[in-house]
């Protein structure tokens, strides 16, 4: 079965994002880093890195694209301890904090939401999801007390 590798292409960045990134979450390394010479962006360093058993690419060729918010990575977090954690690491630009979503300093955006989240918007209760959102609306971190709060009102 074929597997699908996330690619992430920096200016110039690609090997000190992959030394971030893996610095941030544990369990993670730089699994091999290739540097292709004579390319239309010249020099291109290619990094492969694992985070959290997941692949990714990343490759340094030039200031053609930019990361935008169609897409980002949702990290699920267990603990408040956590969400501080990965927000405390991972923010860098508080303009664009915003319901559980931030950016780094790569300007690769993040969703750092609690587990608990995904079950109080699964419920059958039209009132409690509709109190969850509204809480969790108006956060930038998000509040794992605060979100219960609002559910078992």
């Amino acid at each position: 079965m074929p597997n699908i590798t996330t690619h992430l292409w920096f200016d110039k960045e690609a090997k000190q994002a992959a030394q971030f990134y893996t610095s941030i979450f544990k369990g993670s390394r730089i699994k091999d880093t290739t540097t292709i010479h004579n390319t239309p962006s010249g020099s291109v360093d290619i990094v492969t890195i694992e985070l959290l058993g997941q692949e990714f690419t990343l490759i340094s060729a030039g200031p053609l694209f930019k990361f935008n918010e169609a897409i980002s990575f949702m990290v699920h977090c267990d603990t408040q301890e956590e969400i501080d954690y990965y927000w405390d690491q991972l923010s860098a630009d508080p303009k664009a904090e915003q319901c559980g979503w931030l950016k780094d300093k790569y300007g690769l955006s993040w969703q750092i939401v609690p587990t608990i989240m995904n079950e109080m918007l699964r419920d059958k209760d039209q009132k409690r999801i509709a109190r969850v959102t509204e809480a969790f609306l108006k956060m930038k971190k998000f509040d794992i007390a605060k979100l219960k709060q609002a559910y078992e009102q």
